[in-house]
């Protein structure tokens, strides 16, 4: 079937990007910050008025919502999921979007501060964009297509979808979560609620791109007790707390097992967190790996790393924690092939050229998986996430569209 789409991916992405929803890995409650709850209130009533009328929020800013089935077949309830969230990273208060209409390859400048160059060579996906509509920050903040893309995606699905009862499809769940960003993503997720069989996170990079396969993660949290006494008569009895973590962090290899040094299928330690004072110093570390079983192989080499340091100091101690975090989702979708085949088929009809692998970080759907709603992601067209280079464009958003409508069909065919 040719889909004859009028989009409103574009202008919803561009209301909801302007909507300040970072979160907060200090924050113990969920969501980590209210204000994501200003964008959840939004999509919930842009959801009523398409005609959605179970669509509400929860007390943690959970959005749920269902598009009812129009087919007599007995189809797997599929669910579309996107994070609200924005990255801490980079600041995303005031977010002022720009449009580069009939973009003609070259190196774009952000208009509020000219050190922010989108650079071609940096970033080569934008040599495929030559003409297309190319959306950028204006240099101040992040952009946020990371993922109010995939939220503006769903959405513009959602709204075709109940247009057009002739396109068939089974039952479909939408779920917007908060805190993806600082790995709380799911935390708060009612699987009995959300009532699901199979589902997409629509989150990722490249156009066509699906991937099955992520990271499986751990965190760890290192604290560093020093000894500590006025530094007037310190000598030969202070040990400095934050001096010695930063001696470990030293200690770790310059040449590799840190994202720097790593691509591929490669595992990293990286510390990303130190805080602290002469007396008590703690560093923040994610481990990651593909296989599993090296991240045991990684926390030992770190914790040996630890004790070598600690043992120069003997009024020192320190702790050593750690947190698992996500497993790599093949695991669970290796179990049930279809749901990765049906996004290719999909992309397919959406006159794309699939590509499946790996994602070297982490969704929602990994966590998904593991819960027991397989879930692998599928591209939003989201670029130079994190950062005031974040950019996506239009027509990238619009195939995504299609392929969730496509997918949609696909699921109602196949049943």
């Amino acid at each position: 079937m040719n889909l004859s789409i009028d989009h409103t991916v574009a202008e919803r992405f561009l209301r909801y990007v302007k909507i300040d929803t970072q979160s907060d890995p200090e924050s113990p409650s969920c969501p980590s910050t209210e204000k994501q709850k200003n964008l959840g209130k939004l999509l919930v009533e842009e959801l009523k008025t398409i005609g959605i009328e179970d669509a509400a929020m929860d007390e943690h800013g959970y959005v749920y919502a269902t598009i009812p089935a129009n087919t007599d077949k007995e189809v797997p309830v599929i669910c579309f999921c996107s994070h609200m969230d924005t990255s801490p990273d980079c600041s995303g208060k005031d977010v002022n979007p720009i449009l580069h209409e009939n973009y003609d390859g070259t190196d774009i400048v952000l208009p509020k501060d000219h050190r922010q160059v989108l650079r071609v060579e940096e970033h080569p996906d934008l040599k495929k964009q030559v003409g297309n509509t190319v959306i950028t920050t204006d240099g101040t903040t992040l952009l946020g297509a990371d993922n109010k893309a995939g939220v503006a995606e769903i959405m513009d699905a959602a709204n075709f979808l109940m247009k057009h009862p002739e396109v068939r499809h089974g039952k479909i769940r939408i779920l917007f979560t908060p805190d993806e960003e600082i790995g709380r993503g799911v935390d708060k997720v009612d699987m009995g609620r959300l009532a699901a069989d199979f589902g997409y996170t629509v989150d990722g990079e490249t156009l066509g791109s699906i991937e099955d396969e992520t990271f499986s993660a751990d965190g760890v949290t290192l604290t560093v007790n020093g000894f500590n006494i006025h530094p007037g008569f310190a000598k030969n009895k202070l040990e400095n707390a934050v001096k010695i973590a930063s001696e470990i962090i030293d200690a770790l290899p310059k040449d590799g097992r840190s994202p720097e040094t790593t691509e591929g299928r490669e595992g990293f330690i990286h510390p990303y967190i130190i805080s602290g004072n002469g007396e008590q110093a703690v560093v923040k570390f994610i481990i990651r790996s593909f296989e599993t079983a090296e991240l045991n192989v990684l926390e030992d080499y770190l914790k040996s790393v630890v004790d070598e340091v600690i043992s120069k100091y003997p009024r020192s101690t320190s702790d050593f924690e750690v947190q698992e975090q996500y497993r790599n989702m093949k695991l669970k979708l290796d179990e049930h092939p279809e749901v990765a085949e049906y996004a290719v088929e999909a992309m397919k009809r959406a006159g794309l050229e699939p590509k499946k692998g790996s994602i070297r970080g982490g969704t929602d759907g990994s966590r998904l998986s593991f819960m027991g709603l397989p879930c692998p992601n599928i591209f939003a067209g989201e670029h130079a996430f994190h950062s005031k280079l974040e950019w996506a464009s239009v027509e990238d958003m619009q195939k995504a569209v299609e392929t969730i409508i496509h997918l949609s069909m696909v699921w109602e065919e196949k049943a």
